[in-house]
């Protein structure tokens, strides 16, 4: 490790991460860390054959650097063709794609760290790639246009995030055919192009000129009936809570290793919001899909179904923090609330609460002495254990089993700092928790009962903290002790209504209790929480109507939300049985045969000794319709 002061330099960055990586995880998260190591490993190696190294590699983002341009590039063409062979082996919804982005740019070294505008032009470029493309910057193009055998295209100049000049942008062709050849995809650099664009103004122009005067003197306008959107329609059916979702605050330090503060301030006030009744919040899980891209926010809130929109930034500068905030009315453009604080760090939980109840103050919110109380962060005095949960909530969301220690280490530091602290006991029972859900090492009892004393310890410290229910919660649920587990739950609910664990986790017992139409409601309220990461809550809801009978409407809710749920493996079963019931022998044949081509050793019998725990009717109407379907009773079975 090279030590000393830090230094500027000149370098090629690769920066690359998996498009729908949330997608993956949500479907297979121990497959899709496997996958995600080796074609790291694979990566790591092609990298260091090029004459390049790996620089960081946090969740399913990859950052490199490379002494030549044509080298960083050339290794990324490489590394995308080595991809697309593995990619062949594997089923469509298990392929993981990666986006690549080169800059040559001046970039901060600080031993084996790199930082700067260099590094961040890299990265956004990279979110413009395709999946399994590469894009690279005007200052990369500019060196190697004549020194590789790709084409490219030219995408014109791109305003990205926290950079104030417009970037050039190129595509590479990854196609034989298009090698040296440039392409233009909007044509403002082509030969000819200003000539042909004053003409067409020109044509323009004279058109506007007609179209008025048709409107003014011939044509006259029928009266408009109001249309209603299936959009509009949904809208009337939603919540008349306002609806405000936060989108994740910039970090405008220079250093990506600050992100973990931004992101905490961001979850925080998350947090905080969540807790009014009156407030219906979008969950982290959604507004996080917009981190690191350009947003409109006209566009971000009729994706997410909201009408406020939260945004601002973080800038750290040794001991002191400069946050902006605004409000923004998004169906009016109208900004309800702007303000700029510098702050000591210290201060960092006062700061939240502050713009939490501004908030609230410009929605026109009031809160009671109670609902306040539970709103106002129960933080800590001890800046270092505030940090270091941050740090540890960093690496516990990279899902690796290494860096879910590391997560753990980091919470173990900020309980010896604040034994009086939640965050840190919450942080470490999540870490457990995983490992119960995933039967680690065999010691899944171990696991549940250390999650059980932590949330204990969280409760007894306080007694209104919805994050320790929620743990007790999961922890009876994990134990079959479910009437147990709904209580704790709906002590969550009621303390922080937009708690998405609270709810997909209820509406899953409710499920398997025999109550499919509580769960059903939890599923609804889940999606709406969680509306682009809802592919868990559309395939719950159709496997409850399923169970009630309500066939039909399983089978109208799979066929609108299909294309969002992407793999529909594990509801095959149950969409088998929805055909079969409705007479639909084709549509059944034909998932059957799938079904069995992707799980060869299937049987009935097999099946339903894994059903022990629901109940005995809905099991034997289950079992039945999947034995009329064709389904094997026995299949590679030595029973």
């Amino acid at each position: 490790m090279t030590q000393g002061p830090m230094k500027r330099k000149l370098t090629a960055i690769m920066s690359a991460d998996v498009e729908g990586y949330s997608r993956l995880m949500n479907d297979d998260e121990i497959a899709t860390i496997e996958t995600l190591k080796s074609y790291r490993e694979m990566m790591t190696q092609i990298i260091n054959g090029y004459g390049g190294r790996v620089v960081d590699s946090p969740g399913d983002n990859l950052l490199a650097e490379f002494n030549s341009v044509v080298d960083a590039v050339a290794c990324g063409v490489k590394i995308q063709q080595e991809l697309k062979k593995k990619n062949s082996l594997l089923p469509q919804q298990r392929r993981m794609q990666f986006r690549i982005g080169v800059n040559l740019g001046d970039v901060i070294a600080d031993e084996d760290r790199i930082y700067g505008d260099g590094v961040n032009i890299a990265a956004r470029i990279e979110r413009l790639a395709q999946a399994g493309g590469i894009c690279i910057s005007g200052t990369a193009y500019d060196q190697i246009k004549n020194k590789l055998g790709q084409g490219f295209e030219y995408l014109g100049e791109r305003s990205v995030k926290n950079i104030r000049e417009p970037v050039r942008v190129y595509r590479v062709l990854m196609e034989p055919e298009a090698a040296g050849k440039i392409r233009y995809a909007d044509r403002r650099d082509a030969p000819g192009h200003k000539l042909r664009a004053t003409m067409l103004i020109g044509i323009l122009a004279l058109a506007a000129v007609l179209v008025l005067v048709f409107l003014k003197y011939v044509h006259k306008p029928l009266p408009s009936a109001p249309v209603k959107t299936p959009r509009a329609a949904e809208e009337s059916k939603q919540s008349p809570r306002p609806a405000i979702a936060v989108l994740p605050f910039n970090n405008m330090s220079g250093d990506p290793g600050q992100e973990y503060l931004s992101d905490g301030i961001t979850e925080n006030i998350i947090t905080a919001l969540s807790k009014v009744p009156r407030l219906l919040v979008i969950a982290r899980n959604s507004t996080f899909t917009y981190k690191g891209t350009a947003v409109n926010v006209q566009q971000v809130a009729k994706e997410l179904g909201v009408q406020y929109v939260l945004e601002g930034s973080v800038q750290k500068s040794k001991e002191r923090v400069r946050i902006t905030a605004q409000l923004i009315d998004a169906r009016s453009g109208q900004h309800l609330w702007a303000e700029r604080y510098d702050r000591e760090l210290k201060d960092i939980f006062a700061l939240q609460d502050e713009i939490t109840m501004k908030i609230m103050t410009a929605l026109q919110v009031k809160l009671s002495g109670s609902e306040k109380a539970r709103v106002i962060a129960k933080g800590t005095n001890n800046l270092e254990a505030y940090l270091k949960l941050l740090k540890g909530y960093d690496y516990f969301r990279r899902l690796t089993t290494a860096d879910t220690q590391r997560a753990r280490g980091m919470a173990a530091q900020v309980i010896t700092l604040d034994p009086d602290y939640p965050g840190g006991y919450y942080l470490m029972a999540r870490t457990y928790l995983r490992d119960a859900v995933h039967r680690k090492n065999n010691t899944r009892r171990e696991a549940i009962d250390k999650v059980h004393q932590l949330a204990s310890k969280i409760l007894e410290l306080d007694p209104s903290n919805v994050e320790g229910h929620v743990l007790l919660g999961n922890v009876y649920f994990l134990r079959g002790q479910k009437d147990m587990a709904i209580e704790e739950l709906e002590k969550a609910l009621s303390l922080d209504p937009n708690s998405p664990e609270a709810v997909n986790t209820l509406g899953r017992i409710f499920l398997w209790s025999g109550s499919p139409k509580r769960a059903l409601d939890m599923f609804q309220r889940a999606a709406r929480l969680d509306p682009l990461h809802a592919r868990r809550s559309y395939k719950d809801m159709i496997r409850a109507y399923r169970i009630m009978g309500r066939y039909e409407e399983a089978i109208s809710l799979f066929r609108e939300v299909s294309a969002k749920i992407g793999d529909t493996f594990n509801i095959s079963l149950d969409l088998i049985a929805c055909y079969t019931a409705l007479g639909m022998k084709e549509e059944a044949q034909s998932l059957v045969r799938e079904f069995l081509e992707r799980k060869p050793d299937f049987s009935i019998r097999r099946f339903a000794r894994g059903m022990s725990e629901r109940s005995e009717e809905e099991t034997a109407r289950f079992i039945e319709l999947l034995r009329k379907a064709g389904l094997p009773e026995q299949r590679l079975e030595n029973n």
